[in-house]
């Protein structure tokens, strides 16, 4: 089924005949997987609308190339994901100049996987931040009635003015809000922490109830802890949660591929035990991952490497969810 503004990506591997032994094997374009498949996924390269410099725009693809390193069995959890079904559609068709008309594209695009697949997951790779707020109005679009719940894992609140910067990567949430695509209350940041966040954005978020759990509170929890918490608190108000993975979350040290890195930030393992045990819960309907900067990367490709590492995480926590 063609869907509305996507494409092939531009990078993709050539499915071989036998065993699905590695991811680049297992991830099938659309027209040869399942018609019913577990999991689409779709890219969304735009960073035109980033407030800082980025190259996020460049992530799907990298994140493509990647697969060929990655088995799909998990030997911590003994899990084989190949009989998990994943459909790659390819990447949005952006354009070349306008940012409102490439947001308008995304969420119709998302409309579209969404209408066409319910009772499969979505998971989009960003692009910068603002490329959530197009996905989750495209969901909206074809659920009007719901209630949409967000959990953020993210450094920072992203509920900057759109008025002053435009719907720019530091808006989404506050465009959401403002909007009344959702609630505040029904917002959850894990992983804030340090000096990135002015106040008067704290008093945003406080204004419109916005759940704020900073990194240090996390950890003095437990992060799966906090985790399951908020899951489970989130699936008591709202119909579906969508699950958006800055990966500015993580440390500076461990994951330099990012716009805006800092010191302070998750650990490696810190983010792939989220995504366990995210994966596991099925309120959980739609994720991404945004917000990772190839250009930015050392030389070993290290956050390209955690970025996929926390994708395949999430889909082994839906795996062993189901036995």
């Amino acid at each position: 089924m063609k869907q509305h503004w996507l494409q092939p990506p531009e990078w993709s591997w050539n499915i071989t005949e036998g065993e699905a032994t590695h991811v680049h094997q297992w991830v099938a374009p659309l027209g040869e997987g399942s018609d019913n498949p577990d999991l689409i996924l779709y890219g969304a390269p735009l960073s035109r609308s980033s407030i800082s410099v980025s190259g996020a725009s460049l992530y799907p693809n990298e994140f493509r190339k990647m697969w060929k390193s990655f088995a799909t069995y998990n030997l911590d959890e003994d899990v084989d994901l190949s009989p998990f079904t994943v459909v790659d559609t390819g990447d949005v068709t952006l354009h070349t100049t306008d940012i409102l008309a490439s947001h308008q594209r995304i969420q119709e695009a998302t409309a579209s996987l969404v209408a066409s697949y319910p009772q499969t997951l979505t998971c989009m790779i960003g692009g910068d931040h603002s490329t959530t707020a197009c996905a989750v109005r495209g969901i909206k679009d074809v659920y009007p009635g719901e209630k949409i719940g967000i959990l953020q894992l993210d450094t920072h609140l992203d509920v900057r003015d759109p008025a002053e910067l435009g719907p720019a990567n530091g808006t989404p949430i506050r465009q959401l809000i403002d909007g009344s695509v959702i609630k505040g209350e029904h917002v959850i940041n894990i992983g804030l922490h340090g000096y990135y966040n002015a106040k008067p954005l704290i008093d945003y978020a406080k204004q419109h109830q916005i759940q704020m759990v900073t990194l240090k509170q996390a950890r003095k929890q437990g992060m799966v802890e906090t985790i399951k918490a908020a899951l489970h608190q989130l699936s008591t108000k709202v119909d579906r949660i969508y699950v958006t993975v800055d990966m500015d979350v993580l440390d500076i040290s461990v994951a330099p591929g990012v716009p805006a890195s800092t010191p302070g930030g998750m650990t490696a393992v810190e983010l792939f035990d989220a995504l366990l045990e995210i994966g596991k819960h099925h309120s959980v309907q739609h994720i991404d991952f945004v917000c990772l900067d190839p250009s930015k990367d050392s030389a070993v490709f290290e956050t390209v490497k955690i970025g996929v590492y926390a994708w395949l995480q999430f889909i082994t926590g839906r795996v062993c969810s189901s036995y």
